[in-house]
């Protein structure tokens, strides 16, 4: 097997490399309106923008962050292929501007284009952020009633363009070695996650943070919503991750990042991901037989399947085909990079 991943350091509001129809899957995270980081962003891409901030009126900013970011969703739509999944990380915010404290919900805008470009909304994941911040409210402190909660999760907005995915006979074969493990479905297809830590966010440079999500979100998503072979998107690529989880999940990918000063982070990472190909399918191996062995010591029924590739217990007959992409050499040319595995 062999996948191609492609870079372009480019507005992604002007997506012009990729094939109408061509993306089964795309999974992202945008800049979030109305976080401070992004002000400058934002405001480059619209003076609107600047004067409504400087003028105190957040709901106007805030509509006009999310009509930038919807004309990269435009793009996002025009490539995707009928039956294709778009999965989409976002958190909302919180601002006092002109004096007012209120919430700027990002997942419910972001949620409206696509009902209104014709997406059926799929259950989302709500993703609960491991925190060690010791105050656990804001505002008036034990003094009711103008305290606020914290927020301690981010959304993850799913969207599918049309029905369900259709496999032909040919393609089946496929589709059962991208399978994934009993054990792992029950944990993945669950609606809230609080397994996950955020990634470190230290960047050098003029940004001073990454805002980059964990390897293992894009991760999942990719091994739920598509099969080896197919083509990933992010049009927000940032440090890579998602072109990182499909290299190692065995999809092709497509990845656009406005910010050029990322490509050498990036180009930097691309060494380690060998051993961490290796790694990642040694523990999904050894914690599944980890899993089959303490379901039998606690009276579990034996399973009567067993993996073709691994000769292990497997709990389905669906799992039986399982085969999990090492990579064997990346090889770069520039900003694209051709993944063999062994």
């Amino acid at each position: 097997m062999i996948t191609t991943h492609r870079l372009f350091f480019k507005d992604a509001r002007r997506m012009g490399d990729v094939a109408p129809g061509s993306i089964h899957l795309t999974v992202t995270s945008p800049p979030y309106p109305m976080i401070e980081m992004w002000d400058s962003l934002f405001c480059s891409l619209n003076p609107l923008i600047k004067a409504a901030l400087d003028n105190g009126d957040g709901r106007l900013a805030h509509g006009l962050m999310h009509r930038e970011l919807d004309r990269v969703w435009r793009g996002v739509d025009r490539a995707t292929a009928p039956s294709g999944i778009v999965c989409v990380n976002v958190g909302d915010a919180t601002r006092a501007l002109d004096g007012t404290f209120r919430l700027y919900s990002n997942h419910d805008l972001v949620a409206r284009f696509f009902r209104e470009a014709g997406y059926d909304e799929l259950p989302p994941v709500l993703w609960r952020k491991q925190t060690n911040k010791p105050n656990k409210f804001m505002g008036s402190g034990m003094l009711p009633p103008n305290a606020y909660v914290t927020l301690e999760h981010e959304h993850i907005r799913i969207f599918r363009k049309g029905g369900t995915r259709a496999f032909s006979p040919d393609s089946r074969p496929l589709r059962h070695r991208s399978a994934y493990f009993w054990e792992e479905r029950n944990a993945w297809f669950s609606d809230v996650w609080d397994d996950l830590k955020g990634a470190p966010q230290r960047l050098e440079g003029p940004r001073g943070r990454s805002a980059a999500y964990p390897f293992d979100l894009p991760y999942r998503l990719i091994h739920m919503f598509s099969v080896q072979g197919d083509h990933v998107l992010d049009p927000f690529l940032g440090t890579g991750t998602t072109m990182f989880a499909a290299m190692i999940a065995g999809r092709n990918s497509t990845g656009y990042e406005m910010d050029a000063s990322l490509r050498p982070v990036i180009a930097s990472k691309i060494d380690g991901l060998k051993a961490m190909s290796r790694s990642l399918v040694d523990e999904r191996l050894a914690r599944h037989e980890a899993y089959v062995s303490d379901r039998l010591r606690d009276g579990g029924k034996a399973t009567e399947y067993v993996s073709k590739a691994y000769g292990f217990p497997v709990v389905t007959g669906q799992e039986t085909g399982i085969e999990l992409p090492v990579i064997k050499e990346i090889r770069s040319a520039g900003d694209r990079y051709v993944v063999t595995y062994e």
